[in-house]
């Protein structure tokens, strides 16, 4: 008897995002969906624009007022969390979802020692004594790299550095041992040694608490290094969604062929890097049919007229009339 496959953890269904204005209703999300299970890193790529950081924001309920949730529904292990009112979505973003942000800065009240802000989140969420969450927030601070942490914790976020500060963003977000956590740019302020320490320290979440983490990036690099799956976005949508090594090397939809072109290979002797020409259009105005039409060389009249929906397409699944087709080798025809 087969085992049953565990509902996943995070289940983003049909979500339409839209910004009401004097000149009309911007859609800036339409019909994304995609799911993480625990345990599982999904990268979000896309160039700037594309919803990515949106999207996080809408499953951890901060969406800027006027956007709002128009349709669709998230779903967070099975319970419905897009239509909870603020004070209950409040408790969950601590408790259930963990979120760390690119700025630091932003998410650090510099009035605070890191410590009092530690045990505040901690005794918010969990029945722990003023010492005992004390000693969790100690352990987190270690957990995340920061040397010397039972001395640091008495310190203020400007008394850290950059790379620091994102480490104790990092253990706010997992204070309260949350089952997904919600990464916008998390390592694109830091040096290239500090990044990977922040990469092994998500990768290492996912494996030892089996939480799930959706890393919006970027960086395909720091994609490559810790994502199990990616989504690729543009103008709002998903276009193309896949296992990571496919989506590098065997993409299917045009746009995420031509992102992945444009990344130089160390292992490739290319003269000149791809280049997608164009830009990604503005909310006030997508073009009719498939949104990346107007930049793609393979587009047809069909392209124009009817928007294509997330297909089998190979090893991915792509939103594409003509998926670009991969031969037996792995070679592109």
């Amino acid at each position: 008897m087969s085992a049953v496959t565990p509902p996943p953890l995070l289940d983003v269904r049909h979500l339409r995002v839209e910004f009401p204005t004097r000149h009309g209703t911007l859609r800036a999300l339409d019909d994304v969906s995609f799911d993480i299970r625990a345990g599982e890193v999904l990268g979000v790529v896309g160039e700037s624009g594309a919803g990515k950081s949106l999207t996080g924001a809408a499953i951890i309920g901060l969406l800027e007022p006027p956007g709002r949730i128009a349709a669709g529904e998230i779903r967070l292990e099975g319970e419905r969390i897009d239509q909870l009112p603020p004070e209950t979505m409040r408790r969950i973003r601590g408790r259930r979802i963990g979120a760390i942000f690119q700025d630091p800065l932003t998410s650090l009240n510099p009035l605070y020692t890191v410590g009092q802000q530690l045990v505040e989140t901690i005794r918010t969420h969990l029945p722990l004594s003023q010492a005992q969450a004390r000693e969790r927030a100690i352990r987190l601070l270690q957990d995340t790299g920061i040397p010397a942490a039972e001395a640091r914790i008495d310190h203020y976020p400007h008394q850290f550095s950059g790379g620091m500060r994102q480490r104790v963003v990092i253990a706010l977000a997992l204070a309260a041992e949350p089952r997904l956590i919600v990464a916008d740019e998390p390592t694109t302020a830091l040096d290239v040694s500090i990044q990977a320490q922040i990469i092994a320290l998500l990768k290492r979440l996912c494996q030892d608490h089996g939480a799930a983490v959706m890393l919006v990036t970027h960086d395909m690099g720091v994609i490559a290094e810790t994502s199990d799956r990616v989504a690729v976005m543009y103008a709002g949508r998903v276009v193309e969604i896949g296992p990571v090594a496919d989506i590098i090397h065997r993409s299917a939809h045009p746009y995420t062929v031509g992102l992945m072109g444009s990344i130089p290979a160390m292992h490739e002797d290319r003269e000149r890097l791809l280049q997608i020409d164009g830009a990604m259009p503005r909310l006030n105005a997508i073009p009719s049919g498939c949104a990346f039409h107007p930049r793609c060389e393979r587009a047809v009249a069909r392209c124009q007229r009817e928007r294509p929906e997330l297909a089998d397409a190979g090893a991915t699944r792509a939103a594409c009339w003509l998926p670009v087709s991969v031969g037996v080798s792995g070679e592109r025809a």
